[in-house]
């Protein structure tokens, strides 16, 4: 980016003066830097990939640049933290749009590649990862903000930063248990779906979510708990004896947000999931059925 400056200058006569005109001149610096992801939110344990752009503005080449990303450092009690963990091995490196090899990387205090190359009137680009870890907040409104920083003997330092908010949403995964095992013929056999929500977003009756499932062999007497609730057939579920098909019905399934808490210690985010659980329970036929089916 340019650099404006004006100059005025005086003129003097016979004890008089006359001001000229503000002459407006531009400075350009030689190199312009910019950091971009397509990463439009983060989870925990996501990798993100940055592309590092640097521009050279200058006839002469410009070499020896260390480019220094401070993988998101910010300071919890006084004690820097980064959010984000280098990808090891991860760096593409393009000067003049020709891969080279890939540049040393430091991760010591936070991430740095050396002896970066910039042709005269061209641009060098670094691709590479980095992995969302436990100190980047899952919360709602947690951003990562990640500056990059190129700096090298008689140019100016440049800057860019590129911020990647937290997903806002539910994070559903199910977990499914059958007992006891075995079950013998005509025994009652229970099934347990245990819903977790690693979200910072409840799940609610609006959002329609559903259980559904194929039992095999086929239950009979069914009986069904939600959080130890029980739930009524045709109101809240819905089976069929004949193939074994379940579904829960329509805005049954209430599923909390997750809980987040911030280690005061060491500002490790640790996550307590929402949960749900289904419970299922049912009679069993004999071998021979299931083996005719």
């Amino acid at each position: 980016m340019a650099t404006t400056f004006t100059n005025t200058a005086t003129l003097s006569y016979n004890g008089e003066t006359v001001q000229s005109n503000v002459a407006v001149g531009a400075i350009e610096g030689v190199l312009n830097v910019s950091k971009n992801t397509a990463a439009q939110e983060y989870h925990t344990g996501d990798r993100i990939t940055y592309v590092v752009s640097i521009v050279n503005n200058s006839d002469a080449a410009v070499t020896g640049l260390t480019v220094t990303d401070d993988l998101g450092t910010y300071l919890f009690n006084t004690a820097p933290v980064q959010p984000l963990s280098y990808v090891e091995g991860s760096v593409q490196y393009y000067s003049g749009g020709i891969l080279q090899p890939a540049p040393a990387a430091s991760t010591a205090s936070g991430l740095v590649f050396s002896d970066i190359t910039v042709p005269a009137n061209d641009s060098a680009i670094l691709v590479y990862e980095a992995e969302v870890n436990e100190y980047a907040s899952p919360e709602t409104g947690g951003v990562i903000e990640n500056t990059v920083t190129v700096n090298g003997t008689g140019v100016c330092d440049v800057t860019a930063t590129e911020n990647v908010a937290a997903a806002n949403g539910a994070l559903l995964s199910v977990m499914k248990s059958v007992t006891p095992v075995p079950v013998a013929e005509n025994g009652v056999l229970t099934y347990v779906f245990q819903m977790q929500n690693n979200g910072n977003t409840a799940v609610e009756a609006a959002d329609n979510a559903v259980i559904s499932d194929t039992f095999m062999p086929v239950l009979s007497d069914l009986h069904v708990t939600l959080d130890g609730a029980a739930l009524t057939q045709g109101t809240d579920y819905t089976y069929d004896e004949a193939t074994g098909v379940f579904s829960t019905a329509n805005g049954v399934l209430a599923i909390p947000a997750a809980v987040f808490t911030q280690d005061a210690a060491t500002g490790v985010w640790d996550v307590q999931p929402g949960t749900a659980t289904l419970t299922v329970t049912g009679t069993v036929g004999t071998v021979c059925d299931l083996n005719a089916s």
